[in-house]
């Protein structure tokens, strides 16, 4: 820890800062309101005319005031006590202040050059905000200091949680709106207090901002007895600061007065518990400090439009003055607004604001909107990885599929050494999942689960610190680890294939923000939020259908091909060449699906290397073609389980009909599947054509939804040829192998289609019925028995039995 980390207030704030404070409030407040309406005459040389403003007016102007009145304190204690300070702003709609307040401090210039710190720049400046061209009405990519956009709200106290782990000097100030906290994905993120290492990790300072209103009701939390909230907020293990500021009538210095005083005591309270970690005094977990601050809604706003009152209510949570080009009088209400402000106190005649209100402010890299840890992927360091070939799983050509392991398993012995190699830039995230997807016992060996609640004898792995977060809610493992990953670390998130479905929406979100920030030269690329999807439809027949959906992969593809990567490997070794691939890539979202249970192990390490290198491709060995016999159908597959089925298939079609030319095809990468101009993994035609032929039938066994692969090869040639089987949402609780067979995914029903495609039911009509009967033996055993037919469930690959 620096000498700088952690300082108390050595006085209360003087009368000058707090007068450079309000300085900047107004400053921030004016440009705010200049962004939402103006697009000509920033600093009002002149009288405000309808050409000035714009024809389209958005933007939220309700949360700004509040959100300015915050960054400018947070400013003077920064400066104060030279504190490293996250923002993280939960009312992301509030995208005006963060605009105003780069601009203030100069970040806004140095990342865009064209919009100085002058009038020309300032015009620019309001001009752009929701704009035809310019950049979005919320904290977004595109504002400097943002880590959290606010569009979707409910993610800002999981990223600032998840932005303090590893950083021990860091302050997150987080400001949580009051129509955000009844979200459950911030209701679940209280509890992230938990799980923090008071020692280890930074600290997230959470900002209640309390303005009553959403944008047509009033708040809960705004609305219950002070009692009852503080003792909520305690109850989630914080001690409340209640300070009430912009009361009618108030002097704003005596509002400034009253929240320095809280804001100087919860820092000093911070610094304590700092001071008494570092020493080894804690005796307990300690109550963290947090702001309750009640404002107005839309603060210092007009009081009055047309009768109906405005400033606290929810008609100033967007534009509170709507027709200020058809309506002059609403025009002169909007000029009137923005010269109670006192702009020529703030900015010079260059239109560069003044050093009033710049006094309170820090420099360098102690600017919030500068803060290294909002642009992690300049921090980002590359993964110490070991050689994941030295956890291959040794297969004999000969003998392939005779060996079955659960490849999750020998993953998590990998990333056991992963967890080692980078103890403080690694972790893994997951909802009580980690041991249940099998990479544990291994990652276990290496770590401890972090945890900072009560522990008792009976616990396992639990510690105050660890880097395996276990806490049973999606949303928090999610926000935990985007906030890691946009401050500069990298991460794993593994989860119940069916339950990853609960952040769709904030995978959504995370998606749209590497999207946006690909096209933003100032942005590094961050870590990849890697996605482990195990304990998967196939083999949730234990569970039954409440666990069986494999429809994520859906929702992932339907992103930006330049972010989106789904990845199904069928082994170990292919599962292991596929995860280094992962956590060594940066500003993607990468998808892999891959059971827990013990499978047949296929493809040597080499050719698992090989293979998923190029994403898809013919195994020779499965397959019965020569250069003299092309091949009559094709067998293709995705997905662990059903590859097992094609390639029982495969061998059923062997035996019964031995002249049936065949070519057996395995797809881990889904997205080669499309056309080059579709993805940037998108196989060339003539390659597709080369694999798949033009004209044969080609019988696809997939694990997800079957339309999926329609949709992604619907214009190759051939589509008219390509039959899919997958999960037609048919499930219950039942044996591995009925699941196959309620979905025509087994063996039996792959190899009937293959006969009736390839023009063989006359001809083989004997084999084709033989397939009909052993699938229905293999039904009626495990109505008798409970389980599957023998001839299933110690199937192996011909060549295993053989040596051949």
């Amino acid at each position: 820890m620096t000498e700088t980390a952690w300082q108390r207030r050595t006085a209360p704030a003087s009368t000058t800062e707090l007068e450079h404070v309000d300085a900047w409030w107004r400053a921030a407040n004016y440009l705010s309101i200049g962004q939402i309406y103006l697009q000509q005459n920033p600093l009002l040389r002149e009288p405000l005319e309808a050409e000035h403003i714009k024809r389209r007016l958005l933007g939220h102007w309700g949360t700004t005031p509040g959100l300015n009145f915050v960054y400018g304190h947070l400013n003077r204690a920064i400066r104060d006590r030279a504190q490293r300070t996250l923002f993280v702003m939960g009312p992301g709609h509030g995208g005006p202040s963060g605009v105003a307040c780069a601009w203030l401090e100069g970040t806004y210039t140095e990342r865009f050059p064209d919009i100085g710190q002058d009038e020309q720049g300032m015009q620019r400046l309001f001009r752009q905000f929701s704009f035809p061209g310019g950049i979005p009405s919320h904290a977004a990519p595109e504002t400097p200091g943002s880590i959290n956009e606010g569009g979707e709200l409910g993610y800002s106290l999981a990223h600032a949680y998840g932005a303090a782990l590893d950083d021990p000097e860091l302050l997150v100030a987080c400001v949580i709106g009051d129509g955000e906290a009844e979200t459950g994905p911030l209701a679940g993120s209280w509890h992230a207090n938990k799980l923090l290492n008071p020692a280890a990790d930074g600290v997230v300072l959470p900002i209640l901002h309390l303005n009553g209103w959403k944008i047509a009701n009033p708040t809960l939390l705004a609305r219950i007895p002070e009692a009852e909230l503080v003792a909520l907020v305690r109850g989630y293990g914080h001690e409340p600061i209640v300070v009430s500021v912009g009361a009618d009538d108030e002097d704003p210095m005596v509002s400034h007065a009253r929240f320095a005083e809280a804001l100087d005591d919860a820092l000093d309270r911070i610094a304590q518990i700092k001071s008494d970690a570092a020493a080894g005094a804690l005796e307990q977990r300690p109550a963290w400090p947090m702001i309750v601050l009640r404002s107005p809604k839309g603060w210092t706003c007009p009081d009055e439009v047309d009768g109906k009152a405005i400033e606290g209510t929810w008609r100033a949570h967007q534009v509170p003055l709507a027709e200020v080009r058809e309506n002059d009088e609403h025009r002169r209400l909007l000029e009137e607004w923005l010269r109670s402000y006192r702009p020529e106190e703030l900015f010079d005649e260059r239109g560069a604001p003044r050093p009033n209100v710049l006094g309170a402010a820090p420099a360098g890299e102690l600017r919030m909107s500068a803060a290294p840890v909002a642009n992690g992927g300049e921090l980002r360091r590359a993964l110490a990885l070991a050689d994941f070939r030295a956890d291959a799983q040794q297969v004999d050509p000969s003998e392939r599929g005779a060996h079955s392991t659960g490849s999750t398993a020998v993953l998590g012995e990998w990333l056991a050494s992963v967890l080692r190699d980078n103890p403080d830039t690694f972790r893994i995230f997951g909802p009580d999942e980690t041991a249940s997807n099998r990479l544990a016992p291994a990652v276990y060996e290496a770590t401890d689960k972090q945890w900072n609640a009560e522990t008792l004898p009976v616990d396992e792995h639990l510690a105050p610190t660890g880097r395996v977060i276990e806490v049973l809610s999606e949303h928090l493992c999610q926000g935990l680890l985007e906030g890691y990953l946009l401050t500069g670390r990298h991460g794993l998130f593994n989860t119940y294939e069916a339950f990853v479905h609960i952040v769709d929406s904030m995978f959504n979100q995370h998606a749209k923000w590497l999207e946006s920030a690909r096209k933003i030269e100032w942005r590094a690329p961050v870590a990849s939020l890697n996605y482990l999807l195990s304990s998967h439809v196939w083999r949730q027949d234990h569970n039954g259908f409440s666990h069986q959906d494999p429809g994520f992969i859906d929702v992932a593809l339907n992103k930006s091909a330049d972010v989106v990567r789904v990845y199904l490997p069928f082994d170990a070794n292919t599962l292991l060449s596929t995860a280094d691939h992962c956590l060594r890539s940066t500003g993607y979202v990468n998808v892999i699906v891959a059971g827990k249970q013990p499978q047949p192990q296929w493809l040597t390490m080499e050719e698992a290397i090989e293979h998923c290198t190029r994403g898809l491709g013919i195994l020779p060995w499965a397959g019965t073609e020569t250069e003299d016999r092309p091949a009559d159908a094709v067998l293709a597959a995705a997905g662990d389980v059903p590859t097992l089925e094609m390639l029982a298939a495969a061998s059923l079609l062997r035996e019964a009909i031995p002249e049936l030319s065949l070519r057996v095809v395995n797809v881990v990468d889904l997205a080669r599947l499309q056309q080059e101009h579709q993805h940037p993994h998108g196989l060339p035609d003539a390659e597709y054509d080369r694999i798949f032929t033009l004209d044969k039938p080609v019988i696809f066994a997939y694990h997800g939804y079957p339309w999926l692969i329609h949709r992604l090869t619907y214009k190759r040639a051939g589509h008219e040829q390509l039959h899919v089987h997958g999960f037609l949402e048919r499930g219950t609780t039942t044996t591995p192998f009925d699941m196959v067979m309620l979905n025509e995914l087994d063996r039996y029903t792959l190899a009937i289609d293959v006969i009736d495609r390839a023009g063989l039911a006359e001809s083989h009509g004997a084999a084709r019925r033989s397939f009909i009967d052993a699938r229905d033996r293999a039904k009626a055993y495990t109505r008798e028995h409970g389980a599957d037919i023998p001839e299933v469930a110690d199937w192996v690959w011909p060549g295993a039995a053989s040596g051949s």
